[in-house]
């Protein structure tokens, strides 16, 4: 290219690009909503560190899982917020994890199984198996 070329020769206009705009990315809760799923999710967790047996969950959901629910008969009462039909679900389940774990614990203890049997059999002696 030529000194002439350089300085007389038309440019081409600039064409800025636009800012490409920012994609909203829809959330695991939002897919669900908009194909009529339901949808839970736990948000976070806090423990008591001065008692590591005390917490709480906060749990996010959709009004098509609080509606399974209510179908399912978690709803005790026409009043009952959604935060209550859901926190009563989540009630039963972690009792349904306690009582299975208890289940499994019962099932390993060698001692469940042992039943002492004692028969009389007179003369002060007796039986045992």
């Amino acid at each position: 290219m030529g000194l002439f070329d350089k300085f007389f020769k038309k440019k081409k206009p600039e064409v800025k690009a636009e800012p490409k705009s920012k994609k909203v990315e829809k959330s695991a809760k939002d897919l669900a909503t908009e194909k009529g799923e339901p949808y839970v999710a736990i948000l976070g967790m806090e423990i008591d560190p001065e008692n590591m047996q005390n917490g709480s969950f906060e749990l996010d959901w959709n009004d098509k899982f609080v509606a399974n629910l209510v179908r399912a008969g978690y709803q005790m009462n026409p009043k009952d917020t959604d935060a209550d039909i859901v926190d009563r679900w989540f009630t039963a389940v972690c009792r349904n994890v306690v009582l299975e774990t208890y289940e499994q614990y019962e099932a390993m203890n060698p001692e469940r199984d042992r039943l002492i049997k004692s028969r009389n059999l007179g003369d002060g002696r007796s039986e045992v198996s």
